[in-house]
Parts: C-alpha cells; structure tokens; sequence
C-alpha cells in the first residue's frame, strides 16, 4: 500500500509542541558529539559551556559556530559521529577551492533524508503516478543521489537523466510522459529555450507540470519566464552538501518562501559581521544546526546563504518556519566601484525585459570595469542595428537604475555564451586590483 508522506503530526505541529521536539533533539545532539567528536568536546570547552546548558532551542546560541574550516580538522573523518563501518555513503562538495567538503551518511541519514524529499514533493502535489526526470550531475554531489531516492521512496517513476545531452533530455520527456523535472534554473532556461525552438508545445508535446529548480541562486522573472516557457509550476528546492543535501527547505503551493523542516533542523539567521541574530524580514546568513543526523551531525553551521525568516503563517497550514528564496551567497557578492552587487541582482533585471533569451555573463575587467554579455532573441540580429542599439540602452540604463553602476552592456546572439551543466558560472573577475 502506497505510503502516505504527508504527516500533519509533523507537519502541523503547533509552535509550542514544535520547540518541545527540538528541544528533545538538540539535547540529545548536543550530547552525541560532546562524547563522540574531539573537536566538538574541545570546541565546547573552550567556549565555557556543556550540552547540560541547553534549557531552550534559544540557548543554541551560546554555542560556537561551525564553519566551512571546521570540516577540515582531522580530515577526512574527524567529525564523525559514527564508527566508520556504520557510515555507509561519502558526498562531496565540488572542491572547486581546494579539498572538497566531505559529508558522511548511515543508513539511517539516507533514510532520514529521502523522507524529507518525499513530503516535499508531496507537499508540491506530485503523486506515486507522477514521472520525475532527474537532470542534476550524478556521483560525488548531493542534488541527484538525494532526489532520487526521495522520489522512489514517494514511488515515482525516476528517470536518471543526468545533465547535458539536451536533445536526449528532450527526447526522454517525450517518450515516457515526463511530468516533473529536477535541474538547475540555468539549465532549465536552455531546455525550455530548444523545446521552443523547436516548434514543441507544452500540453500537447511536452507535459510537464513541475520544475523543481536548485543547485543555483535564481531570481523571480527567472522563475516566471522558465513557467511561461514551459507550462510548468516551479518549485524552489534548498538544499547543501553540508546539511544532506536537497529536502532542507521546499517551496508549498502557496509559495511565499521556502518551508525549512524544523524536526529536522534549528533554523538561525544571523548578521554574518557580528555573528548576531538578526530580526525577521533582516537578511542575514542562514545557519543550520542537524536535529536528526547520525553520521556527522552539525552544529550551527554557517550556510554563507542569505536570505530572510519569513514568520507569518502559510496558508498551507504547515507550522514549518518559512526562510525568503536564497538571495546569494557572501561570498558571491562583488564590489565594483564602492558598490556590492550580488549576480542574482543583474538577472532580475535582465530576465525582466523583452527579448533577451537566456543567458549572460558578468565579466569584471581592468582596474573596476563590468561588462554584462546577455544573450538576445535571434531575430534581433537581422541587420536593422537600430533594434540592437536601442535594446542595449534600455539594458544599460535598467541596470544603471538598479545597481547605481553603470555597465558596458554587449548583446550576443542566443545560444552564443557558454552553457553549464552543473552550476552556471556567472562571473569572470579578471580584474587587476
């Protein structure tokens, strides 16, 4: 019998029966890598306090941050809370830096994991019946692996794609009905771009009815042209390596924001100078503490995401705190000529105009100079350069207006710029400073 992944005693908690359940949690937690991870117990010690301080999820913050260095000490195993033949998966992040982060699971935290995917989806409105096409990078990356078992566990009909190989792509939704998809927004851009170049309708050829997008920072009109393009409702999906990967946070029909799973997480949002909270409806940095994690639970970690805690309550009905989409990460931020300009910015603006297509690239050059490329409909490149000329001006001057910086703006031809299959790379910094 299908199970039903939908549990109000969860979902529905009250406010006050949700912290009680934290509270047991956290407690528990806390204890667990005091006894069981070095660097926990010396980390708590040097800050003056013990698991026993906990009297309130509040009182998490007394407790030192972890940080993306923390994850190096002893490395590869030393956060382990487990002994190593009860781990049973290795994910890592990209280590586009450096050494990548590597995060452990047991059998229990796959479990634990693709559960919270399958109430997502269902809390989206996909069904057992639903067909999920999974295009995200499969192998040492969460964002794959995590969906599909979710989507199993739900008893969908899981695809495994993977990226790239667009006419495939296309091909396989058409042959096997696919009714939902799993990428990054980049990526969707260029899908929903070729099935419309090629003449394909959705409803008719394509039937696709969700888009569940992450991996990458994206903005509303990013959001509303790929719905327009494909007929689809796309949801937002949160998710990090660090914290299991996709299922920490998850768009409900009634959107609004991202419900973050509080039985499976303590949510903060702090001032990333001051390590603060901030109120709500601040942006701040997004720190997460794992409430239900054996392997390698994490304590306060700092996300570098920001974005905002959204508290009015949902007309969904789920007592689950909602966090505003993902603004960036601090660390994407930029600053060119005193002013701090987050990427996500340039593409609301971008994606709000008629005629550019889908994608752009942010080259900083010199000594502070920007250049934003942006991909432009076809049809402007049939010789009347007035058409260019004034698209380009009215670029320039939008972003002028939105950034109080005023770029060189070069328009290409669609399809001309580089497309990623995993996360687009959206700025060149090749500046002499």
């Amino acid at each position: 019998m299908e199970k039903n992944y939908f549990n109000p005693k969860v979902e529905l908690l009250s406010k006050e029966d949700l912290r009680a359940l934290q509270l047991k949690r956290l407690k528990s937690i806390l204890n667990r890598v005091y006894r069981r991870v070095p660097h926990y117990r010396k980390k708590f010690r040097q800050a003056g306090i013990r698991p026993s301080s906990l009297k309130s999820p509040d009182d998490i913050r007394y407790f030192p941050f972890t940080t993306k260095e923390d994850l190096f000490v002893d490395y590869p195993y030393g956060l382990l809370a487990e002994p190593l033949e009860k781990v049973v998966r290795l994910h890592t992040s990209s280590g586009t830096t450096g050494k990548p982060k590597a995060i452990f699971f047991s059998k229990r935290d796959i479990l634990a994991q693709a559960e919270l995917i399958a109430r997502s989806l269902v809390m989206s409105g996909a069904k057992a019946r639903d067909v999920l096409q999974n295009s995200m990078t499969y192998g040492l990356f969460t964002g794959a692996l995590v969906m599909h078992y979710g989507a199993e566990l739900l008893g969908m009909l899981v695809i495994p794609a993977g990226p790239g190989n667009t006419e495939r792509q296309i091909e396989l939704m058409q042959t096997f009905g696919t009714t939902c998809i799993h990428m990054t927004p980049s990526y969707a851009l260029y899908v929903a771009t070729i099935i419309r170049e090629k003449g394909l309708k959705p409803g008719r050829d394509i039937h696709l009815k969700r888009a569940y997008l992450g991996a990458e920072s994206y903005s509303e009109e990013t959001r509303g042209k790929i719905e327009d393009m494909l007929g689809v409702k796309v949801y937002n999906c949160y998710g990090l390596s660090e914290m299991g990967g996709p299922g920490v946070g998850f768009e409900c029909p009634a959107r609004g924001g991202l419900h973050l799973w509080e039985d499976a997480f303590l949510v903060e949002v702090i001032n990333p100078k001051t390590g603060e909270r901030v109120l709500p409806g601040e942006v701040g940095e997004l720190v997460l503490t794992t409430l239900n994690r054996n392997a390698m639970p994490l304590i306060r970690y700092r996300t570098k995401d920001l974005t905002t805690l959204v508290e009015e309550p949902c007309p969904c009905g789920r007592s689950h705190i909602k966090i505003a989409r993902i603004l960036g990460r601090s660390d994407d931020m930029f600053i060119v000529r005193g002013v701090n300009i987050f990427p996500q910015q340039i593409e609301s603006v971008l994606m709000g105009i008629k005629g550019v297509a889908q994608n752009y690239q942010i080259i900083l050059d010199g000594y502070d100079e920007m250049t934003v490329k942006v991909e432009v409909d076809r049809e402007f490149f049939d010789g009347r350069i007035e058409r260019l000329i004034k698209l380009r001006d009215e670029i320039t001057d939008r972003l002028k207006q939105a950034l109080q910086v005023r770029p060189k703006v070069e328009l290409v031809e669609s399809g001309t710029l580089p497309v990623s299959e995993g996360k687009a790379k959206r700025v060149i910094d090749n500046r002499i400073l």
